[in-house]
């Protein structure tokens, strides 16, 4: 399947290369970049925003390719969340690894339970089509794609277990860290089970359709663009989720600002800011997994971009680029659950399977790209250095191609 993906990109490649005549001027449209979203295990069941911090549509119709690659790993894990208030207020004292709630039946102690165990290199296909509407006005349609591998050499390099263990053994962390070795290297092991014992399984090559995206932006024209070289827009956003875990709808909307400045010696210097707000499941067409009981993912997002210009008009471009989401799960239970799991066994992080679905995700972004007047190529590596593991490690390719004038 993934050989005849790649024959399919190749064979448009070049097509759209032969097809397309090149420009005179080239246009650098803020800051270009994929879609850098990470392949959480709950993320990718949702039609997540990517934030947009273009200055304006584009001129032409374009599609884009993208290839994502990350690493999850959290241990076995299980979970009760006590029901009832004074049980609550009673664990909301002891510190969570103190907790000494005990579960015997829902009518003696009510509680919730739930369990989760994540090993797998997750990978991420995307396919998007930009089309501009307007002088203000441009439609984004992409369809994301999912396949759950073990992440073995040659398809995994960077993100398999044996080099982020090489890298935690002879570099930073220490030997194992996190018990990947302990429970065994390239493994898959993708199950969840939620609070109404609905239960979640993918396996070893599961290959699904995550869903389509319909995502529309509106760049106004003011005087600050001119004057301060300052660029505003907004987007809202319509997601179908179809795998047959998270049927549904999701809604958002976004705000971006972008500050571009312009040097001597063709260097360009784009600051952007970006906030974004989605709505999961406003509607489900079947019954669904619960992945997260917080109804609302918020993110906020920077970047900061430095570009050189050759004589050509192509360019080369650095971004750093920081990113912080909304807990997946209502914090306050985050007071008083109690967790149960292979503490002794493992160095650290047993407990990440859950404790990170009541916390702020943050990742940092690296980033290149590569430009000119034909096409687009961004490479790009994730880490979160909060230790979250959701994923540990991720890393991206991208091509964009301009397909008509």
């Amino acid at each position: 399947m993934l050989k005849n993906i790649t024959l399919l990109f190749f064979n448009c490649y070049c097509f759209i290369l032969l097809g397309q005549s090149q420009d005179s001027l080239y246009f650098k449209n803020g800051i270009e970049k994929p879609s850098i979203l990470a392949t959480h295990h709950f993320g990718i069941f949702s039609a997540r925003i990517n934030t947009n911090f273009k200055l304006a549509p584009q001129k032409k119709t374009s599609l884009t390719f993208t290839s994502t690659s990350g690493n999850n790993f959290h241990p076995f894990v299980e979970t009760y969340i006590p029901k009832d208030p004074e049980t609550q207020k009673e664990q909301s004292k002891l510190i969570w690894y103190h907790r000494n709630f005990q579960f015997v039946d829902q009518e003696t102690t009510p509680a919730d339970y739930m369990n989760i165990e994540i090993d797998a290199v997750i990978k991420e296909f995307r396919i998007g089509i930009n089309i501009p509407l307007t002088k203000n006005h441009e439609l984004d349609i992409s369809l994301r794609s999912l396949l759950i591998t073990k992440g073995k050499y040659p398809f995994s390099v960077f993100t398999g277990d044996e080099s982020i263990e090489w890298f935690h053994s002879n570099l930073i962390g220490g030997e194992d860290p996190y018990g990947r070795r302990y429970y065994g290297l390239n493994q898959v092991n993708f199950r969840y089970q939620d609070r109404y014992g609905n239960n979640l399984e993918l396996n070893n090559n599961d290959f699904f359709l995550g869903g389509f995206e319909f995502n529309h932006h509106y760049y106004p024209t003011l005087s600050i663009n001119k004057t301060r070289n300052i660029f505003i827009n907004f987007g809202s956003h319509l997601g179908i989720n179809t795998s047959r875990y998270n049927s549904s709808l999701d809604v958002g909307v976004s705000a971006n600002a972008i500050k571009k400045l312009e040097f001597k010696s063709n260097y360009e210097l784009n600051f952007a800011l970006g906030l974004n707000v989605l709505r999961k499941n406003l509607i489900n067409f079947e019954e669904v997994i619960d992945l997260g009981n917080n109804p609302y993912l918020g993110t906020f997002e920077s970047d900061l971009q430095i570009a050189k210009f050759t004589k050509k008009k192509n360019y080369n471009a650095f971004s750093v680029n920081f990113q912080i989401q909304t807990s997946y799960n209502k914090k306050e239970e985050a007071d008083y659950y109690r967790m149960i799991g292979k503490w002794k066994e493992i160095n650290g992080g047993w407990q990440h399977g859950f404790e990170t679905l009541y916390k702020k995700l943050s990742f940092w972004t690296f980033m290149y790209t590569y430009g000119r007047p034909n096409l687009t190529l961004c490479v790009y590596f994730k880490e979160d250095f909060r230790v979250n593991n959701a994923p540990d490690f991720q890393t991206g390719v991208s091509l964009k191609l301009p397909i008509f004038k």
